[in-house]
């Protein structure tokens, strides 16, 4: 059934990735490239089964393409995964095999660190391909991007505040932050930087642990999570949280996290805009860490990625508009933002088809 959800998805092609030696299992996902190659990170993640890591890489992977419209970049949108257990089936071999098969696409897709990737992951797969971003400083890459997601988040977040109080000040209300991993916890840092109230939770004892300690937080268990009696609710960790079992708990006036796909389902979105909720649609929120590594390829530079994460704000403003302007949830206005960029974009360009050369300016490749 694959070619058949495929054609409902719009996707120009998925790869399937498999070595046996390496202990392999992989599938690469490529939306679209008619904006540009298709820039997505890597996820690794133990999948209970294979067509669940099929149905993620496939919706991720769209995802980025609205992402990366939104967000004003030339690029397209694609994402990997990678079936098994970041915590015990790492190894160089695995993460070298990858990045041959990123390297057979030819630059059409691009590869970066997601959930259960970190840098040093990424220097494996540097090895094999030079389209990869996240890499380490030392090459002349970015780096994590965890801070630049975190930051980014923080101007979608004043977007929201602006738009629903006709103010800015982070500081003045309080969070429900699900999620204190590498992107969470950097968010949690900046709104405690701010004098927020901040209540925490995490499957990680140890991570919200951290954030009592040494940055004030209240912490709450998983579930209680949807009970607090914050402001903002802010998502930074799984997605789907947005449900028909959560829905009716969440009492915050505004959402905006960095997690990926909040919505369990457009009607979700839909309740949320009938109960006046401002819902800040994930993918804009969260572009900052692929704006951030999408200066690699001209060459990077980190004062223009901290300008640059600034355009969130002005991106939410435009999104907010059109949801007053024509009566659509927020999630309805972000998609029809990205898909007239891309049609606009389309009639004057192809899929992007890979040009064989190396773009990235500024690498060294040395060990």
């Amino acid at each position: 059934m694959i070619f058949e959800t495929i054609a409902k998805t719009g996707h120009e092609e998925v790869v399937f990735c498999h070595s046996k030696d390496a202990g392999l299992k992989a599938i690469i996902a490529i939306h679209n490239t008619v904006l540009g190659p298709a820039l997505g990170g890597l996820r690794m993640w133990p999948y209970k089964t294979e067509q669940d890591a099929v149905n993620d890489v496939l919706r991720l992977s769209r995802g980025m393409t609205y992402k990366n419209a939104v967000a004003g970049l030339n690029l397209g949108g694609g994402k990997a995964v990678i079936i098994g257990d970041p915590s015990k089936d790492k190894s160089e071999a695995l993460f070298r095999a990858f990045g041959r098969f990123v390297n057979s696409l030819n630059g059409r897709y691009i590869t970066a660190e997601d959930v259960g990737i970190d840098v040093n992951d990424m220097e494996y797969v540097f090895r094999e391909t030079e389209y990869v971003t996240g890499v380490h400083q030392v090459h002349g890459g970015s780096g994590d991007p965890s801070p630049f997601t975190a930051f980014g988040t923080l101007q979608g977040l004043m977007a929201a505040l602006n738009y629903k109080h006709g103010n800015e000040d982070v500081g003045k209300y309080s969070y429900a932050v699900q999620g204190a991993g590498h992107v969470g916890s950097e968010f949690i840092k900046l709104l405690r930087e701010q004098g927020a109230k901040v209540f925490v939770t995490d499957i990680n004892k140890d991570s919200v642990q951290r954030c009592v300690d040494e940055l004030g937080c209240e912490a709450v268990g998983l579930d209680e999570i949807y009970d607090v009696d914050a402001d903002v609710y802010a998502p930074c960790a799984l997605g789907g949280t947005l449900n028909e079992q959560t829905i009716d708990r969440i009492k915050a006036k505004i959402i905006c996290g960095a997690a990926n796909n909040q919505l369990a389902t457009d009607a979700i979105g839909d309740e949320l805009q009938r109960r006046g909720v401002l819902y800040a649609p994930d993918y804009a929120v969260n572009a900052g860490g692929v704006m951030n590594v999408s200066l690699e390829i001209d060459g990077y530079n980190r004062e223009r990625a901290m300008r640059m994460m600034r355009t969130i704000y002005y991106n939410l403003g435009r999104i907010f508009e059109i949801s007053k302007t024509q009566n659509v949830p927020t999630y309805r206005a972000a998609d029809r933002l990205a898909e007239e960029r891309i049609e606009s974009i389309g009639k004057i360009k192809l899929p992007h088809m890979g040009n064989g050369a190396p773009r990235f300016a500024g690498r060294m490749r040395g060990q």
